[in-house]
């Protein structure tokens, strides 16, 4: 099983800390914010990574390498501007091979664990092309984005905010074409609208690591457990 993290956006809500440095190589505890996911990833067993950059790429490149020192092997996906997340996973298609496969935010800090979500790839198919794992609502995101009913991914009735955390079937990004700016969320319409799109409900520690004070609080909360 492989998997994609996303790591070419420029993270406009960081600047001006992105102007120098490319946001999943901002630091909580002295850590890369990628190598969260990366040391994740590797633990469920998933050493298979493609990062894809755009923004400082270089700088991305050279800090992770081939990823030999965190146990895993990173194939870099480079992108001239970025993509947008479906664009940027259609553009990374030829490095995933033709398996379902994970994708995780670069910029997500979340104590998931992703055993059980390498099984549940193992399972989709053209015609179930998508799982997604949702959360409780942040402060910062109220409205949600997606429903659960039984297992099954909607959008009428309560919500939940989607993660950053899924399994795709490659057939989901079939339709576009290398290079193409796509959002996911186009993606997931219509399958979604189908209810062929299921999901799961993770109410461990996840945060959306997408402004200075968000980073802030998370470096705080590691260096707290730390002690």
């Amino acid at each position: 099983m492989k998997a994609m993290i996303l790591a070419a956006g420029r993270g406009e809500r960081m600047r001006p800390l992105t102007d120098t440095v490319p946001k999943p190589l901002l630091q909580a505890n002295d850590k890369y914010l990628i190598l969260f996911n990366i040391l994740n990833l590797a633990l469920a067993g998933v050493t298979e990574l493609v990062v894809n950059v755009a923004h400082l790429a270089e700088r991305i490149e050279h800090a992770l390498g081939d990823g030999s020192a965190h146990g895993v092997h990173i194939r870099y996906s480079r992108e001239r501007e970025a993509l947008e997340t479906a664009g940027g996973i259609a553009w990374a298609l030829p490095l995933l091979d033709d398996q379902p496969f994970l994708v995780v935010n670069s910029d997500v800090y979340c104590e998931y664990d992703f055993a059980p979500l390498v099984k549940r790839a193992q399972s989709l198919s053209a015609q179930r092309p998508a799982h997604l794992v949702l959360v409780d609502n942040p402060e910062h995101h109220p409205q949600g984005d997606f429903v659960l009913q039984n297992g099954i991914v909607a959008t009428q009735g309560a919500k939940l905010t989607f993660s950053g955390i899924g399994a795709y079937h490659p057939a989901l990004f079939a339709s576009i074409s290398r290079g193409d700016k796509t959002r996911l969320a186009a993606q997931l319409e219509q399958p979604i609208a189908e209810g062929r799109v299921s999901g799961e409900h993770f109410r461990g520690v996840w945060m959306d690591i997408g402004t200075p004070r968000r980073l802030a609080e998370l470096d705080l909360r590691l260096r707290q457990a730390r002690r």
